[in-house]
């Protein structure tokens, strides 16, 4: 019996979504998915994880975020589900960092996994401003 489940995650940039992907050495592939209505035409890119029985993973646009979209009964990843959300939303904040920061000036100089499962991350920014001083 099958057991399709979709869930709601807090994933909403495609870019980090694909960057913590990778991070896990989880490979995927883009889809496109064409969404046509009477006015115009566009597309989501959704992400598929494939699997070896064929009945893939996948992170679909749902117009808010990417939803998990699995069938339990055929699920082929080396840990439980629960396990692979929370290690894929880890690295998707730590990348949520990262692309936000330096979008502020910051660099990332440092991004480790520990031995306990957390992550840390050292960014920095150098302030290259002149330093002038007043006198009064």
């Amino acid at each position: 019996m099958s057991h399709f489940t979709s869930m709601k995650t807090r994933f909403q940039n495609l870019s980090y979504l694909e960057k913590a992907l990778n991070r896990l050495n989880i490979v995927h592939n883009r889809k496109k998915e064409a969404i046509i209505n009477s006015t115009t035409s566009s597309y989501n890119v959704n992400l598929i994880i494939s699997q070896s029985n064929n009945y893939d993973i996948e992170f679909a646009w749902n117009g808010h975020e990417y939803e998990l979209g699995v069938d339990m009964s055929f699920w082929q990843q080396p840990y439980p589900i629960e396990s692979f959300i929370d290690k894929v939303a880890q690295h998707y904040a730590g990348e949520v960092i990262i692309g936000e920061s330096q979008k502020i000036g910051f660099q990332p100089i440092k991004y480790q996994q520990n031995s306990d499962g957390s992550n840390t991350l050292i960014l920095e920014r150098w302030n290259t401003q002149k330093i002038t001083t007043k006198t009064f």
